[in-house]
């Protein structure tokens, strides 16, 4: 996979995962030019198209499209399902994810996609073991938040005081 994109039916951009190194002026270009080809699509068409050397496969979910680019050789089948397991992690995380879950926590959103694939390939098959890997990164959060929090409340004391001077 070259990159996945998310963005809305007004064709705002909420998430964006590159696996190829460009340029920002090359990204904001193609995904300027791939969201009005996606948007211009009527709802019954194929959910493949060809774009200059690359296969895209796009599904919309709700409000969201979630667009990926693929090499000419790669299976489309394969990508459909893949947007659609992570559309599956977002929805078990978030309960029914929707477009503001997106917006408000992205960065829930990109962890769980670091999680389900690494350099553009499936890194975990099962559901399960992404959800207890992401499970576990937010219980190690919410242990360091805590830690942090109770070591701002202890007093500090200074060299020079000294409980017991002479």
């Amino acid at each position: 996979m070259q990159f996945m994109l998310l963005f809305s039916r007004q064709g705002k951009l909420r998430l964006q995962k590159w696996y190829v190194p460009l340029s920002d002026k090359e990204k904001k270009k193609i995904t300027r030019e791939l969201v009005q080809t996606v948007l211009a699509r009527k709802p019954k068409m194929c959910s493949f198209l060809e774009w200059r050397d690359l296969k895209i496969v796009y599904k919309r979910y709700a409000s969201l499209y979630f667009c990926c680019a693929i090499e000419d050789q790669d299976n489309e089948l394969i990508t459909l399902e893949i947007i659609h397991r992570y559309v599956e992690l977002l929805d078990k995380y978030f309960g029914s994810v929707c477009e503001l879950d997106i917006i408000f926590n992205f960065e829930k959103a990109y962890f769980i996609l670091d999680e389900f694939l690494l350099g553009g390939e499936v890194q975990e098959t099962s559901k399960k073991n992404v959800l207890k890997a992401i499970e576990q990164a937010d219980l190690l959060q919410e242990f360091v938040v805590t830690v942090s929090t109770i070591t701002e409340e202890l007093p500090v004391y200074n060299q020079t005081d000294t409980a017991c001077s002479p």
